[in-house]
């Protein structure tokens, strides 16, 4: 049985090839390489406190529309 192009795989796909062969560590790799490569997340520190949030209107942007990249939603 030969693999799948994971390289052509988009991260919806990838992310679920992965859960479904979760003892394939050459799809898991590459689904994490995706992530990082493609990397749509906010980086923040760690909150100290609810408030901590309203200095961060990137994220909370995000959190109020419900809005995520279109393809990077798994």
């Amino acid at each position: 049985m030969s693999k799948p192009n994971f390289q052509a795989m988009s991260q919806k796909q990838l992310h679920a090839y992965v859960l479904a062969h979760r003892d394939d560590q050459e799809a898991f790799y590459a689904y994490v390489d995706k992530l990082h490569a493609e990397a749509n997340w906010v980086e923040m520190p760690p909150l100290q406190s609810l408030e901590d949030l309203e200095n961060y209107p990137e994220f909370l942007e995000r959190v109020r529309n419900g809005s995520e990249p279109q393809d990077n939603a798994v």
